[in-house]
């Protein structure tokens, strides 16, 4: 992997999502959600921004049944807001009713790098609750240098190829060269393919893009729903634009106070928490392929495994042979939802009999590789905005060498590879925009921040922090496994959260679901 930034959305909505990702196409003949037609009802922050705030999206044909698409435009350089345009792909469907409706929801699944039109097409516009549905036009944006919107490129297919399988706990000097290597391509390759971009797009820069999406759709406030690293895209809207916040949810919350390290750090002990929760129920079954004795037993045998597929790499179903960097991949892509723990038991069981083909799947589908070895730019765009927010967590490999015992703490079956990991925006071309700091967002409306206690990507203790910093945080917590909690099953999650997108009625602050 090459961030341990990646912050993605359940395993299930992935794979909804992954069902339906179509473009726009043309035509017109699909009906207009109702409601403000121009967005002159929402006030213009900055006069050289007004022919952005202005402009009206012309909606046409998606392909998708019920849903529109549009083109949304964007100064590249908020600085020079002439210099040039991105466009950004939207889409919507609309409001079901009955009720009155309430105006438009965005929705963002995470990563960054996620691709929220196809998320709102797979499972949000259709997926999310009837009440909510009922109520909102349903929106997305795939932001800045993502999916439809002018995405981040960096690496050809078999280039990736390549790279996925670079090993990531480097034994020698030699290891750790080829490692380093592969990142200093990575970056390079994004460089030449995107060069253009690559230096505008951050989270705050997306985040205006939504306060422009806002306006043109006739809001007079955002009312939106982030996941996983959504959490900080609407948190950082919130620190922008506290006046026009309206309803909020941020689940499965990031922190914004800590830096590259600690976020890497707390997220290599959130993956050992969820493959502990995991080999808690393996052991208890007879057929676990980590053994039945205790948990610490099975993350020994984990480990144990990772260290024979590394000097060993197991035969799979294609050329790829599977050694321990997917293999790893593999495992923590089935840490995101507890229902991914089946496929995860039988793909080690088989891969324990020395045949890889199960975890190959599962990291192909983490990395979002096609049957025909083409990539989405998932990855790409992830590096590019994680690269770009943040100061990198490494300056180079004798860092995390100093680092490796504090993440191997954090994880021993996890912790060195992600130090590794972690060393990538150490060669990034274009320098940080953002520090870390604490988001208070003063004056906004109430915010709800939902945190779930055994959560893997984005610890529970990210939820807390983020609910206490924000003026008016109320913090929501589900006590289960898995990443993030709205539409994953818990009726107590979501009508709290129901109640507060349809009423403007916020749980009350610490409220705990099972």
């Amino acid at each position: 992997m090459d961030s341990r930034r990646l912050l993605r959305m359940s395993a299930t909505a992935l794979a909804a999502a992954g069902l339906i990702l179509s473009g726009c196409t043309g035509g017109s003949d699909a009906a207009a959600p109702a409601g403000p037609s121009s967005a002159t009802s929402a006030a213009t922050p900055d006069p050289a921004l007004r022919s952005f705030y202005a402009q009206k999206l012309s909606w046409r044909d998606c392909g998708v049944p019920s849903f529109q698409c549009a083109t949304l435009r964007a100064p590249l350089d908020y600085a020079k807001p002439a210099a040039g345009e991105i466009k950004l792909a939207v889409s919507r469907i609309a409001a079901t009713g009955p009720g009155k409706r309430l105006g438009s929801l965005l929705a963002n699944p995470g990563g960054p790098g996620g691709s929220a039109v196809g998320y709102l097409q797979g499972y949000a516009g259709i997926g999310y609750p009837a009440p909510v549905r009922a109520r909102y036009d349903m929106v997305a944006v795939d932001p800045r240098g993502v999916a439809r919107s002018e995405p981040v490129e960096c690496l050809t297919g078999p280039q990736m190829d390549t790279y996925t399988q670079v090993d990531q706990t480097p034994d020698d000097t030699t290891e750790t060269t080829t490692l380093t290597t592969s990142f200093k391509g990575f970056a390079a390759g994004c460089a030449k393919r995107s060069g253009a971009v690559l230096p505008h797009v951050s989270t705050v820069e997306t985040a205006r893009d939504m306060d422009i999406l806002r306006a043109v759709l006739g809001d007079q406030k955002l009312n939106y729903v982030g996941a996983s690293y959504g959490t900080f895209l609407g948190a950082t809207y919130a620190e922008l634009f506290p006046g026009r916040v309206g309803r909020l949810v941020l689940d499965g919350a990031m922190d914004p106070s800590l830096p590259a390290i600690d976020l890497n750090r707390d997220q290599t002990a959130g993956f050992e928490t969820a493959f502990r929760a995991f080999a808690a129920d393996c052991v208890q079954k007879p057929d676990c392929p980590l053994g039945t004795d205790s948990v610490d037993a099975a993350s020994d045998n984990l480990k144990a495994f990772f260290r024979t597929v590394d000097a060993e790499p197991l035969p799979t179903n294609e050329s790829r042979k599977l050694g321990e960097s997917l293999a790893t991949t593999g495992v923590i892509a089935a840490m995101y939802d507890e229902g991914a723990w089946p496929q995860l038991r039988e793909a080690l069981t088989r891969a324990m009999g020395g045949e890889g083909s199960g975890l190959l799947a599962l990291a192909d589908a983490y990395y979002e590789r096609e049957a025909d070895g083409t990539y989405a730019n998932l990855m790409f765009a992830n590096a590019a905005v994680n690269c770009l927010d943040l100061p990198a967590a490494f300056t180079g490999p004798a860092d995390v060498e100093k680092a490796v015992p504090s993440f191997e703490k954090a994880s021993p079956v996890f912790g060195e590879g992600l130090a590794w990991a972690a060393l990538n925006c150490a060669y990034w071309p274009v320098p940080p925009t953002g520090n870390p700091h604490r988001i208070t967002a003063e004056g906004a409306a109430p915010i709800v921040v939902v945190g779930t206690t055994r959560d893997p990507a984005t610890p529970y203790k990210w939820a807390r922090s983020l609910a206490d910093q924000l003026s008016s945080g109320t913090l929501l917590t589900y006590e289960g496994d898995g990443h993030t909690a709205y539409g994953r099953g818990s009726d107590c999650i979501d009508s709290a959260i129901n109640t507060y997108l349809l009423a403007g009625t916020p749980p009350k602050d610490g409220k705990r679901c099972t």
